[in-house]
This record gives C-alpha cells, sequence and structure tokens, in this order.
C-alpha cells in the first residue's frame, strides 16, 4: 500500500499537547536555523519520514512531550514507544543508518588515516595491524574500554593494511556487518564457500609469498593457538608476526572510558553447590595427573637413567578465563555488559593460589573469605612479572589453548605446557543445586515473557504501533519485577522483517523498526538470576503468516522437536546430533549458518564451552545446552525456536548396554506459538510433543502468574491452541 500523507499537526491532542505543541522547538536545544518543518509523514509500516532542512526527533501524543530534538538533514523513521510517536533522522552526529536495516554506520576515514600512520612509524613497519574482538581474557562480551572496533556484533576480527580494510565475521553476522561498516571496509564471510570463507588467519596466511610482510597485533588479546597458527603461516611465507609496545588503536582513540571499577562479591554457596577450596583441590589434582614434558637425552644433557627433572614437572596452572576464574573461587563482580564477572588472573600450584586483581575491587568480606581459602592476593599487573620471574618455584605451568599470548610470552616455552581447558570441564557439570537453580530462574523468566507476550499482543490486537525497541524495553521492565533477576544475558534480540533475518540483530531507539502484522517477530531474550542464567527464544506473528512463513516455521519447530526429544547413548556428541536439527529443512534444500546451540553457564556466561551442537566433546548428566534451530530469508523475515536443556539420564525399555542412556530435561517455560504451524507437517508424535509442551508450561507458570488476568487469560488461550485459526471457510484441521 502506497503512503498516506499526514500533515504535521492535523491530528486532535489533548489540552497538554496542544498547550506544549507550539512550543516544541523552542524548548529544545536545537538552534532554530538546524530545526526543519515536517512535510510528509508516512504510515507507520514504512517508517520513513520526509523533512526539509531537518528533523523532529518527536511528536507528542497522549498528551506528553519528548524534549529532544535531532538536528540533521533527510530521511527519519517513525517510531511510538512509551507515549511518545518519535521520528528518528538517518544522519546524527556524523552517523549514517542504512535505509534497509537501519544499522549505523560511522566514517572511519579519519580514524584508519590515524591507525596507518601509526602503523608506519613502528620500528618495523607493520604491513597489516589485526584488530580482535575480545579483551586480554578472550571475552566474548567485553567492557567499554576494550571495545576497539565500532561494530555492534559481539564476535568480528579487523584486519588493516595501508590500502585496505577488512572485518571477519561468522555466519552470525554476516548480513549484519555488510549493511553496518562503511564505504573504507570490505566484509570477509568466514564459513561461506569459497576463498572468501576463510578466517583471518588463513588469509593473512595465504598472502604472496615472498614479501616479506609484517603483521602486528597486541598480544595480550590474541590466543595462544591462534597466535601459534599464524606465526607458523607468515614464516612459512617468509614473513612475520610482531608485537608492538602498544596497543595502536588505544593510541588513538580519544576519550577512552575508564576501566570498570565495581566490587567483587562472593556468590552463595546455596546456588553453587559446591565449595570454592573443593573446586581448587580439584585442579590440583588435576595437575598432579598430568605428565612431565619428556627429557631426551643429548651429548651435551646426558639423561642416561632417564630421571625426569622438576623443572619438566606440571606443579601449576594458570586461568584467565573470567567466567572460569569466577566460577572457581564462587565470586563474581561486575566489569563486563552481561556477564557477573571481574579482571583478574588466577594462578594455582599444588601449594598456593594467588588472584591477580585490583585489590580496591576487593572489600573486606571478600578478603577474609579469599584468606579463609589460602589465596593470596596481588595486583592486577604484577602477574607479568611473577611470571617473567618465576615467582611460583620449580616446575611448568599448564596453560589452555585460549590463554593469552602475552601469558606465553611472559613464560616463555621452556616453562609452559600446554593442556586441556580443566576448568571449562569441571565448570559444564553442573552441580545438582545448580540445575535446581536453573529450573526456578526459567520459571521465573517464562512467567516474565508470558506477561509480556500478553501485553504485546494486547498493544497489537488494539492496532498501537509498537517497536521493536519499545517491545525490548518493556520485556526488561517485566524481567526486572523478578526475584533474583540481575541484568539481562545479552542485549534483547527483538527484530521484525528483515531485522529478523540478522540472527544477531539488536535494536536501539533511533534504530528500531515497528512491529508489523505481515512478517514474524522473533524475540531472544536472556536473563542474570543469581540462580542460573536465562536464554529463550520465540517467534511469534501478529496477522496472517504466509504459506511459506508457516512451512519454514513448521520445519524449524520439527527440528526443535527431534533433538527436545532425542534419547541417546553415553559417548555421543553434540555434532552427532546437529542433524537432527536440520533435517526437515535440509528436505527442502534449507538451512541456517549458525550453531544449533551451545553451553550455558550458572550465573555466569550465556555462552559456555567446552560442548555444544557443532563438536565433538561427548555430551554428559550435568551439561546444560540449548536447542535453537532457526531458518532465515534474507532481507525479508527470520525464524527462531530456543529452549535451554540439561544432560539426565533415562530409563530405557531394553537398557542396551546398561545405565548409558542419555536425554534432555527443559528448563525453559514459555509456550510456542501454534499460529504458524502446518499441521500437516507434523507427525502425530510432534503434534503431541506440542500439546503436551504448551500444557505442561500452563501448568508450571499458573501458581506465578494469579494476579496478573491479563497474563493468564493469554497463557490459556495459546496454550489452548492446537493449530493456525480456522480458515475464512471455518474449516479447523483437526491433529489427531
Amino acid at each position: 500500500m502506497a503512503p498516506i500523507p499526514i500533515p504535521f499537526f492535523s491530528r486532535k491532542m489533548s489540552t497538554d499537547s496542544q498547550n506544549s505543541s507550539n512550543s516544541l522547538d523552542s524548548a529544545s536545544t536545537t538552534p532554530s536555523s538546524a530545526r526543519g518543518q515536517l512535510t510528509t509523514l508516512t504510515s507507520p509500516s514504512s517508517s520513513t519520514l520526509q523533512t526539509t532542512a531537518g528533523t523532529v526527533d518527536s511528536i507528542p501524543y497522549s498528551g506528553r512531550i519528548s524534549p529532544s530534538v535531532a538536528a540533521a538533514v533527510g530521511w527519519g523513521k517513525v517510531v511510538a514507544d512509551g507515549g511518545f510517536l518519535s521520528v528518528h533522522t538517518l544522519g546524527v552526529n556524523g552517523k549514517q543508518l542504512d535505509v534497509s536495516t537501519n544499522l549505523i554506520r560511522t566514517d572511519t576515514t579519519q580514524r584508519l588515516s590515524e591507525l596507518r600512520a601509526l602503523m608506519k612509524a613502528e620500528p618495523e613497519p607493520l604491513d597489516y595491524y589485526i584488530v580482535p574482538s575480545e579483551d586480554a581474557h578472550q571475552s566474548e562480551y567485553v567492557a567499554a574500554p576494550d571495545k576497539r572496533r565500532d561494530f555492534t556484533g559481539s564476535q568480528g576480527t579487523a584486519v588493516i593494511s595501508m590500502h585496505d580494510a577488512l572485518l571477519f565475521v561468522d555466519a552470525r553476522y554476516h548480513s549484519h556487518a555488510a549493511r553496518q561498516v562503511d564505504q573504507n571496509w570490505r566484509v570477509r564471510k568466514v564459513g561461506s564457500q569459497g576463498l572468501d570463507g576463510r578466517d583471518w588467519v588463513q588469509w593473512l596466511g595465504d598472502r604472496p609469498k615472498g614479501k616479506g610482510i609484517v603483521v602486528g597485533v597486541d598480544s595480550r588479546l590474541v590466543a595462544h593457538e591462534t597466535a601459534s597458527q599464524l606465526t607458523t603461516a607468515l614464516l612459512a611465507n617468509g614473513s612475520k608476526l610482531k608485537f608492538p609496545r602498544l596497543n595502536l588503536i588505544d593510541v588513538i582513540w580519544k576519550n577512552r572510558p575508564p576501566k570498570p571499577s565495581g566490587q567483587i562479591y562472593i556468590h552463595d554457596e546455596r546456588f553453587a553447590g559446591k565449595p570454592a577450596h573443593e573446586k581448587i583441590e580439584a585442579i590440583r589434582a588435576w595437575i598432579k595427573q598430568q605428565k612431565p614434558y619428556p627429557t631426551y637425552s643429548t651429548p651435551k644433557n646426558p639423561n642416561p637413567n632417564g630421571k625426569v627433572s622438576m623443572a619438566n614437572t606440571p606443579t601449576a596452572t594458570i586461568i584467565c578465563s573470567l567466567p572460569n576464574i569466577a566460577w572457581t573461587l564462587n565470586l563474581r563482580g561486575s566489569d563486563l555488559p552481561f556477564t557477573p564477572v571481574f579482571h583478574a588472573y588466577l594462578f594455582i600450584s599444588l601449594a598456593a593460589a594467588v588472584l591477580f586483581v585490583d585489590r580496591k575491587k576487593v572489600n573486606q568480606e571478600a578478603e577474609r573469605y579469599l584468606k579463609d581459602m589460602g589465596v593470596v592476593l596481588r595486583e592486577y599487573n604484577d602477574v607479568f612479572t611473577f611470571l617473567r620471574t618465576g615467582g611460583w618455584g620449580a616446575g611448568r605451568v599448564l596453560i589452555e589453548p585460549k590463554t593469552p599470548y602475552v601469558i606465553s610470552l611472559m613464560l616463555s616455552s621452556p616453562r609452559y605446557l600446554l593442556g586441556a581447558a580443566y576448568s571449562d570441564e569441571l565448570q559444564a557439570l553442573k552441580t545438582e543445586a545448580e540445575i535446581n537453580g536453573f529450573r526456578s530462574a526459567y520459571l521465573r523468566d517464562g512467567a516474565a515473557m508470558v506477561r509480556w507476550c500478553a501485553w504485546l499482543d494486547e498493544k497489537m490486537a488494539k492496532g498501537e504501533p509498537v517497536s521493536e525497541w519499545g517491545a525490548s524495553q518493556k520485556l526488561t521492565e517485566y524481567k526486572r519485577l523478578n526475584e533474583e533477576f540481575v541484568g539481562l544475558a545479552y542485549d534483547n534480540i527483538s527484530a521484525t522483517g528483515p531485522n529478523g533475518a540478522i540472527p544477531h540483530y539488536t535494536p536501539t531507539r533511533t534504530n528500531a523498526l515497528l512491529i508489523d502484522g505481515r512478517t514474524p517477530y522473533v524475540i531472544d531474550s536472556g536473563g542474570q538470576y543469581f540462580d542460573g542464567t536465562c536464554d529463550t527464544a520465540r517467534t511469534l506473528h501478529y496477522g496472517d503468516p504466509t504459506a511459506e512463513q508457516m512451512e519454514a516455521y513448521t520445519k524449524v519447530l520439527k527440528g526443535h522437536i527431534a533433538l527436545d526429544s532425542v534419547i541417546f547413548p553415553e559417548g555421543t556428541s553434540g555434532a552427532q546430533l546437529d542433524v537432527l536439527a536440520r533435517k526437515a529443512l535440509w528436505q527442502d534444500g534449507m538451512d541456517y549458518m549458525h550453531s544449533t546451540g551451545h553451553g550455558v553457564g550458572s550465573f555466569l556466561n550465556v555462552h559456555e564451552g567446552p560442548h555444544g551442537f557443532s563438536n565433538h566433546v561427548p555430551l554428559r548428566p550435568g551439561h546444560v545446552i540449548t536447542n535453537e534451530p532457526g531458518f532465515y530469508k534474507d532481507g525479508e523475515w527470520g525464524i527462531r525456536i530456543e529452549s535451554a536443556m540439561v544432560v539426565r539420564r533415562v530409563e530405557t525399555k531394553g537398557k542396551f548396554g546398561g545405565d548409558i542412556w542419555l536425554g534432555f530435561e527443559r528448563f525453559t517455560q514459555v509456550p510456542i506459538q501454534t499460529k504458524m504451524i502446518k499441521p500437516e507437517l507434523l507427525t502425530k508424535d510432534e503434534r503431541r510433543w506440542v500439546r503436551m509442551h504448551n500444557q505442561n508450561v500452563r501448568l508450571a507458570l499458573t501458581p506465578l502468574l494469579l494476579e496478573d488476568k491479563r497474563a493468564l487469560r493469554w497463557l490459556k488461550r495459546e496454550c489452548s491452541r492446537e493449530g493456525p485459526p480456522p480458515t475464512a471457510g471455518g474449516v479447523k484441521v483437526e491433529w489427531d
């Protein structure tokens, strides 16, 4: 439908609005010469606004006014949120919005020029400089002073040369990155077919041989295994890897945010299920089990008796992963967004434990707690001197492949051994207390989502405009009302239309689209609770879904059901089960590029290893994992259904091989919308699964919603539906 022009102040306003409307411009902080006159307002579904010489940011309705005004020339978009009809420009403060997706683009010309000058000024000039997305602990989410790329995705490595700039992203951000970077950049889609699918290490290793290129990177920000692979690849090409003394991005970064300084606090053992001193002793027992570095007899160093020297015996390990440190010590912090951890290094030897941390973050209670466990406190940066001078005494230090390379450099190869990430393995096996905590957290989180679903359903039924950002904010408000809630586990993914085809799209107030009734709406939201970390996604539709949308949704649901229902023997990995989630899609040549699921921490990182549906780590009882197949029609819409599960032992009829059979217990308690299901594509067992899933969700959540009649009505209706509404002719499809 063509846009319908609406005059600016033609609507009937309340008294307050009328009194305020004439002073809307005068109340702003924008000079009158910069403010524009609104000429045409299109229908909300198109989300566009034409202006001359500028754009007014908000138009009052419901008797309220937003005072903010954005001065810009060009196109804008209409968003209704919290009592405001906001008109957002596509160009604010030097940043542009891509019209198709409303992702902010920043002009990086000046930054790149300054960076290249520094690259050229290095003692050995750099041909390429690498800017990883991680921090000095290989964290997925990083603190503000560690966000060295102006790209909103949580993953993506920038590689800059004197004449080019490339951003390497995985499948989650293929579409996202291409629409956000400015004209200076080229996006490399890692995992796609052909040479374009190479990751940045492979790409740099394939540079023309014989040219002797010099590549620079901050050794704190690259993992040991990655730096080793890159060094090998470059040496084969006659090239080299260098580590500049300073991070070049930090040098040119004006007004870099300060380091976080939040207090560390003790995580209650009733949630953790195991005292910290037992975890430390388990790590020490593992150290003792590790084999010493082999010693060979040479003419210069004879070893006739084959004795193993103490210098080659593992006697300690250093933990650099912030979630692993927090888990080991039963401590939490607030240094990173979405993850309750703190910046530190933890060194554990057979005789001592040392926590390197900013002492200002440790209050008296936490200090006594650590002292009682025999953990010594030292300043954060002391770790480098400690490692360089061998402060632990004799023996080698065990490091894992993802250890920051600077740690390897400080130790030097004769003093470390590469081993498994044992703390990852321990952390992934949840205690019964943690499992019970997940159950409770997902109940409360599910109740909040149902309250929100009922609110949004009512708004959409009344035809009231709601934006992706407004819906996201309202959901967070409901979650904040829950007991034990600390914060979100990641930015809410609230996506309609083409944004739904971007798996990790996150709206902001100035770039959100209005939720429409023509396309599926994806809501993917997490929560950090003291008793568990939540991660849930559902796809909703507020109009009449097309046959194509229904078929895609049903195939995604079939994959979700297949994984949820599977029984498998011990030793089975997630990768071996992954095909179950994709089978229905594959039959029609459809697929999705992201992993089917990942491990989840207990009041820690929402993405946790070592297991998942994309690797060959055997699934074990106590592993928590998500089940999230999807489908994305690029530029149009997307679908994803996600629930969290825990691996449990199950009773089988045959008991072949004994007590070796495993299955999943689902934590997530949110109904699955049946409106988009094509019942004829589901088997009888699958239809029964949907019915029982929603009935069980209703039974579990009803006691938590007794005071919210709207939510109860919505829950009853959604959990009673068994398929799409009757056809225009009144025909209803029976499921059985």
